[in-house]
């Protein structure tokens, strides 16, 4: 017996595992019993749906079982665990007094979650027919776990505290807008899969666990930690894409300057930045990668039939013979005679 084919199972069995813990903070947060122990609950669930979710692709490349389906089927774990649960828990916990508007932001949520994922999938498809193998060092808009993990953060965190709710709705439904738009943006966070163990990262991960102790003696929520952590990666994302946009229009800027006939000052202020490699691309381009410009049936010319193509040459016939009778030399290569 090959135990080889076995290996294929243990991926999928961790994203279905992660498709559970959302079934079950779905089923508690929608039910009607004790609020905020039931919502505490559901958030716990999605935490360990975290877990799943980033074991089941290290288990994939440990063990070589990499596959398309695999693949498909994360994205729809992700939908489930990181889209569906966490919407109808922020709307439990926070937009019920809102009525259907808090039904609406709260979908809007799910949407965003899905086109992210969907658009993830078309460019990671088309980066691999490109032959591009190795991961890129930023992804285009917040991932769906990354959003999803504020709001659970949120939720514990309000929890831990001691109150079930302790900050506005209106308040609520602004961040779960942010982070919406935040997933379907053009914003580029970082991966975090190009990392290598050197000295930076060593140095890095040192101060962020002594941070993390120093919160923690002085009496702060664990949670609250990992809240703080996912939101200065937020942060960061926003940070780096101003400045990359602000070199961008200093680039056009200069390049317009240099373009025009007058000619530029020899002692210009401004001095030309360096072309930036990650800077970010122009609509055209994202559109051409998700397949927006790919020629469809309507636009290809129709192939003409066999009796269409004879019809054709016997009408460029008597055509051929009038250009013969001309002036026109019959053999152009042959050398003319005495």
């Amino acid at each position: 017996m090959d135990f080889r084919k076995t290996y294929y199972i243990l991926p999928n069995l961790f994203t279905l595992s992660s498709v559970f813990c959302g079934f079950i903070s779905i089923s508690l947060s929608a039910s009607t019993g004790d609020g905020g122990r039931d919502l505490y609950q559901a958030a716990l669930a999605i935490c360990f749906g975290f877990f799943f979710d980033t074991a089941d692709g290290r288990v994939a490349r440990l063990t070589k079982t990499q596959t398309d389906l695999g693949r498909d089927l994360d994205s729809l774990a992700d939908l489930v665990t990181f889209g569906v649960a966490p919407a109808m828990l922020v709307y439990r916990w926070g937009l019920t007094d809102f009525g259907r508007v808090g039904i609406f932001v709260a979908g809007l949520f799910v949407c965003a979650g899905a086109m992210r994922l969907a658009r993830f999938n078309v460019l990671s498809r088309r980066e691999e027919a490109a032959g591009h193998k190795k991961p890129g060092k930023y992804t285009l808009g917040l991932s769906i776990p990354a959003a999803a993990s504020v709001l659970v953060l949120m939720v514990i965190v309000a929890h831990n505290a001691g109150q079930y709710r302790g900050i506005g709705e209106g308040f609520v439904a602004g961040i779960v807008l942010v982070l919406s738009y935040l997933m379907v943006s053009r914003i580029r966070f970082r991966s975090f899969k190009d990392l290598s163990f050197n000295r930076k990262t060593v140095g890095l991960f040192l101060l962020a666990a002594g941070c993390a102790i120093a919160v923690i003696v002085n009496g702060v929520d664990k949670a609250f930690i990992f809240l703080l952590l996912i939101t200065a990666y937020i942060v960061l994302g926003l940070t780096e894409t101003v400045i990359f946009l602000k070199r961008s229009l200093v680039e056009r800027h200069l390049a317009r300057r240099a373009a025009s006939p007058t000619p530029m000052a020899a002692n210009a202020d401004v001095a030309i930045a360096p072309v930036e490699e990650d800077a970010p691309p122009p609509d055209e381009e994202v559109l051409r990668e998700l397949g927006a410009f790919d020629p469809t049936e309507e636009d290809a010319e129709p192939v003409a039939e066999p009796g269409e193509r004879r019809a054709a040459t016997a009408q460029a016939a008597p055509g051929q013979e009038d250009a013969s009778s001309s002036g026109a030399p019959a053999h152009v290569g042959q050398p003319k005679r005495a």
